[in-house]
């Protein structure tokens, strides 16, 4: 069985870690995009010479021709200018949007038959530009969200509590930006409710903390934003389609009268496989929760309105 082509656009940190992860778990031969000429290629060559002490055998190449892009299955967006300290999302969106064009345009015309997911910040909206730009249908696109805002929740909670990482659970929905949902009562320890575990207070400050996750390290860094956790984030969403694996995933999806929400993509729990988004699953919301989702769709719609993409 020929093996599955997954193209990687941006080299920087995230798109090189996402190529990395892609690579160690076999999820199928990679190429690395970008416009800098030398930078994929040698992350590419590095990332070669790693597999056979690693002990991975996909094949990882660099380049800065969308050319050899041709007949990729899953295509990761990364490509785009990250946040400086003090930026916020939307401060990126008019750059990031310019860059995204060029990029879905390039590779739409080589892989007419790809699934992407876009990273690019500010997400919700490159999403949807995203699919505005491809003429895909959207199931056929997704962003990351969910994976990456509850996998920093779940490393909260376990750090917290003093457990394994792999035994909790938590879900973050609506759009990735400071006004993102993180779900209290669907956060578990092996399915032990955190509200158990945990008093109110400290639950509180800890989904806080997780919506300001991403500017945390941003702050600390000073010269960037986060790479490993989104990279492996975005890895875990590639490895359900590919592997047709029907995970439910939290991510920026279309939604078509779905919690009240048409013709824009948003962070809510979906079925991701073979096909794409194959469902999604609506969850219940008590009256806070629902009104902090309005509240971060209406942000979304306000930015994709400035946008002006037309319908």
């Amino acid at each position: 069985m020929a093996r599955k082509k997954i193209t990687v656009v941006g080299a920087g940190h995230v798109g090189a870690h996402t190529a990395l992860w892609l690579a160690i778990k076999e999820l199928g031969d990679v190429v690395l995009l970008d416009i800098v000429e030398g930078v994929p290629q040698g992350k590419s060559l590095d990332l070669m010479e790693a597999a056979p002490i690693q002990g991975f055998d996909s094949n990882v190449v660099g380049t800065n021709d969308y050319k050899d892009t041709a007949g990729s299955d899953v295509v990761i967006i990364t490509a785009g200018i990250p946040r400086k300290p003090g930026m916020s999302r939307s401060d990126l969106i008019n750059t990031n949007v310019g860059i995204l064009k060029t990029v879905v345009e390039g590779i739409v015309k080589y892989s007419p038959d790809a699934h992407l997911l876009i990273v690019t910040n500010p997400l919700d909206v490159m999403v949807y530009a995203a699919w505005k730009f491809s003429g895909l249908k959207p199931n056929k696109i997704m962003g990351l969200s969910g994976a990456l805002d509850g996998g920093r929740m779940r490393s909260f909670i376990a750090m917290e509590l003093g457990v394994s990482m792999e035994d909790v659970h938590a879900m973050v929905i609506g759009g990735h930006a400071d006004e993102m949902v993180p779900l209290k009562k669907y956060a578990t320890v092996s399915g032990i409710p955190v509200s158990q575990l945990l008093s109110t207070e400290k639950l509180d400050a800890i989904m806080a903390r997780t919506k300001k996750a991403g500017g945390e390290i941003v702050a600390l860094l000073k010269t960037g934003s986060a790479y490993y956790a989104p990279s492996r984030a975005v890895s875990e969403m590639c490895e359900a389609i590919i592997k047709d694996k029907k995970r439910v995933i939290p991510s920026a999806v279309y939604c078509s009268g779905q919690y009240g929400v048409s013709d824009m993509f948003i962070g809510v729990p979906a079925v991701i496989g073979a096909n794409g988004v194959e469902r999604i699953i609506e969850i219940e919301l008590d009256s806070s929760e629902k009104e902090a989702f309005n509240g971060s769709v209406a942000a979304v719609k306000n930015l994709i309105n400035e946008l002006n993409l037309g319908k």
